[in-house]
């Protein structure tokens, strides 16, 4: 496995910002790259990974929701989609990988039904609720070219990108 460097909004802007495509087969590359983008969620630390976070465009997330209480549950989704999402929605603070150091309030649907294809290939319809739920949809709207900033208001969404940008030059 391959830790890879986690694309950030003060650099790779554009390539975040771009729609992901869908997978054809689930095979042994495929596996490698879910793989090396759990060891580098993992690594980071963070609860959820999109490969377009990695620079590559296709769909598939991965995630593990343990967060270091007990043992590791690793998650692999390929081609998921939001088949219904409820209209109560609850407020949620949110981070990225991609924007660190931000945090801020986004709201989301409480449960929603999603399918998706798990790390066999396998067919897997579910339904997610509380934090599954919640990081689904931010992790889905990563494949879709959209960042949990672009959920707030343009002012918010500039001030967090800015404070990025700022915290890069200040490292570099």
């Amino acid at each position: 496995m391959t830790l890879r460097p986690i694309l950030t909004v003060d650099g790779d802007l554009a390539t975040l910002k771009r729609k992901s495509a869908p997978v054809a087969e689930v095979n042994d590359g495929l596996r490698a790259l879910m793989d090396d983008m759990l060891e580098t969620m993992y690594a980071a630390p963070g609860i959820g990974l999109a490969a377009i976070q990695v620079g590559v465009p296709k769909r598939v997330i991965v995630m593990d929701l343990a967060r270091g209480e007990g043992p590791p549950q690793p998650r692999h989704f390929v081609n998921p989609e939001i088949l219904w999402a409820s209209e109560e929605t609850v407020p949620y603070e949110e981070g990225c990988l991609s924007v660190p150091e931000i945090f801020d309030e986004v709201e989301r649907a409480t449960k929603v039904l999603l399918r998706y294809l798990d790390y066999y290939g396998e067919a897997v319809e579910e339904e997610a609720d509380g934090l599954y739920a919640v990081c689904i949809q931010h992790e889905i709207d990563h494949l879709d070219g959209i960042l949990f900033i672009d959920h707030l208001s343009r002012l918010k969404r500039d001030r967090a990108v800015s404070k990025v940008k700022k915290a890069a030059r200040v490292v570099a």
